[in-house]
């Protein structure tokens, strides 16, 4: 009993953080302390007891999540067809001499396989690795494509920032394009038509920047990688924090760490920078950065980097036999930052997010007409309209309605003896509660009409 008690309890506690909207993380782990104790509750002698949860750094998506998601990958994806991209995809997983080396620092992040079959495998990190190795094996020196897919990382995940282990990337890349593509995408189309509210403020970077700076603090060259890839985290975490990881896991001095720090926490005109800044700013001279895994950030105000782009001249050589240059220009959208956006935009507004696209509901007045129901929705089907009915026998018209309502579907076909005798269908509509008569043959038209569909 006492045990009893003790699940009610945990599921009265669960319920309390969802009705106050709690942290994610905090309710998960509420959850899974929960099933944890049900599990041990038990039931059945001898029947294995699990927790059902998802895996740490990954999320399950419900229908109003997808339909989110499935808005701004139609968005992406248009804005991208209209600057005349293709679209590729690679294997989830690839050789691991493939990727082992190409991330630096990042790579003890990747996710190794068991040997299967004599092939030693990982799970992809990023999409642009296996993009170089696809141009490379295909000879293609010029191609303007994107790709929408998930990757993986085998990292430390924080959900309430958006941080997983499992999730969806991004990314155009240009062979041989000019710089401003870039920008056309994502500042103007992209934003405009996915949160055209937020002003991108670009902020950008580059590599030599860095380089020079490094070198101007005392950075032993051997440390420039590991050294960077600490700086890239100053848009995630506190100074102090990149500071104490620089120094003591990474073993850089605190003279050289102070030294950066100085730079990095500089805002507005050169501030006295030396040649080294002007260079990579491009004040001396023309010229383009160098390809390279860490690439500039486009920021906005209030919810971070919403998307990254840069060139990336050297990846496809690391491929080469002969280590030949591809001139390329990338951008990567952040995805799952701009479901986040999107998400709590939507709870606050207590917008009601619609996850099918149906639009009618075929219904009967009375019973025994689920065969003209049947009817009736295979020739809305066959022309091509997005329609559906209740798989009931003889449901109740207003369940019917009420199903309409909160689905979201805006019509409503009803079908009764008296309409089957005049050769009419009783079109509803459901915001207004307008009812008209319309001749069978006149039903797709009429339809299409009211929900603008050609």
């Amino acid at each position: 009993m006492a045990a009893e008690a003790a699940v009610r309890e945990q599921a009265e506690t669960v319920r309390r953080l969802k009705q106050d909207k709690a942290d994610p993380d905090e309710i998960a782990k509420e959850v899974a302390k929960l099933l944890e104790m049900k599990a041990q509750l038990g039931g059945d002698e001898g029947k294995p007891k699990f927790v059902l949860k998802t895996p740490k750094g990954t999320r399950d998506y419900g229908p109003k999540q997808m339909a989110i998601r499935e808005r701004v990958f139609s968005a992406i994806i248009s804005c991208f067809k209209r600057h005349g991209a293709e679209v590729i995809d690679t294997p989830v997983f690839e050789l691991k001499e493939t990727l082992t080396g190409k991330y630096g620092e990042d790579s003890k992040l990747i996710y190794d396989l068991k040997d299967q079959g004599g092939e030693l495998l990982s799970l992809r990190y990023d999409l642009t690795v296996p993009f170089a190795r696809y141009l490379a094996m295909n000879k293609i020196t010029n191609i303007k494509r994107y790709h929408i897919a998930k990757v993986y990382r085998r990292d430390n995940p924080a959900m309430t920032r958006g941080r997983y282990r499992e999730f969806y990337q991004c990314v155009s890349v240009d062979g041989d394009t000019a710089e401003g593509a870039l920008g056309c995408i994502t500042v103007k189309h992209l934003f405009e038509s996915i949160i055209p509210d937020v002003l991108p403020l670009p902020q950008v970077n580059d590599r030599r920047i860095l380089d020079g700076m490094f070198a101007v603090c005392g950075v032993p060259d051997s440390k420039f990688r590991t050294i960077c890839s600490s700086v890239d985290k100053l848009d995630k975490v506190p100074w102090e924090e990149v500071r104490s990881e620089m120094v003591g896991e990474k073993g850089l001095s605190p003279e050289a760490a102070d030294r950066i720090g100085e730079y990095v926490q500089l805002h507005g005109e050169h501030h006295g920078v030396g040649p080294w800044a002007r260079s990579g700013l491009g004040m001396e001279g023309a010229g383009h950065t160098p390809g390279s895994l860490g690439p500039p950030w486009l920021d906005t105000v209030s919810v971070g980097s919403v998307a990254g782009g840069g060139r990336y001249d050297g990846l496809v050589g690391m491929f080469d036999p002969k280590g030949r240059k591809v001139p390329c220009v990338g951008v990567s959208i952040g995805i799952e930052r701009i479901f986040s956006i999107l998400e709590q935009r939507l709870e606050a507004s207590e917008e009601k997010i619609r996850t099918t696209e149906t639009q009618v509901l075929v219904a009967s007045a009375q019973k025994k007409l689920l065969e003209e129901r049947l009817k009736l929705i295979s020739e809305l089907w066959d022309a091509g309209i997005k329609a559906e009915m209740l798989y009931k026998k003889n449901p109740k018209l207003l369940n019917q309605l009420q199903y309409c309502e909160e689905t979201g579907i805006p019509l409503v076909a009803i079908v009764g003896e008296q309409e089957l005798k005049d050769g009419v269908v009783k079109l509803r509509v459901v915001a207004t509660r307008e009812e008209v008569n319309i001749r069978r043959e006149s039903l797709v038209e009429e339809i299409r009409t009211r929900t603008n569909q050609p």
